[in-house]
């Protein structure tokens, strides 16, 4: 059967992209945007505590791929078992147009970050998942030229 490989230096950079992410989120909506929070009305200040649970929810989604790649990679864990619907990629909160455009920009541009990772990571899910059925003999020969060295 074959077996989808995600170049190694591909995961290793979304990785980092994905964590710098996560601390840039995490340090702005507990500390860095309380200043743009406190000038916004109720409702909206809602909306904005709302919105980085989503950014939250979207790169630790990623970040739990990721690391099941590096996993897979590693040989901890069998290709196969990446494909498995509980270690796939989770499904992402999706974020209403107007409400983002009512945040900061700072928060406006966590967001947007956020988004646009999490669907680059989702290509990679489903190229990966819609590998995993097709038999390429291509791939077949590459994997039979792996083994052999």
């Amino acid at each position: 059967m074959s077996e989808p490989r995600i170049h190694r230096r591909l995961i290793d950079t979304l990785y980092i992209d994905a964590m710098v992410l996560a601390d840039e989120a995490r340090s702005y909506f507990d500390q860095g945007g309380k200043a743009d929070r406190d000038v916004l009305d109720p409702l909206a200040r809602v909306s904005f505590s709302c919105e980085s649970l989503k950014v939250t929810t979207r790169l630790m989604h990623v970040i739990a791929w990721l690391l099941t790649q590096r996993a897979v990679d590693s040989g901890e864990m069998a290709p196969r078992d990446a494909l498995d619907q509980s270690r796939r990629l989770g499904p992402a909160p999706v974020s209403e147009r107007a409400a983002v455009e009512a945040m900061p920009p700072a928060a406006q541009a966590l967001i947007e970050a956020s988004t646009e990772l999490y669907r680059r990571v989702a290509r990679l899910d489903r190229a990966q998942a819609a590998n995993d059925t097709a038999d390429s003999p291509a791939r077949s020969m590459l994997e039979r030229l792996a083994a052999a060295f």
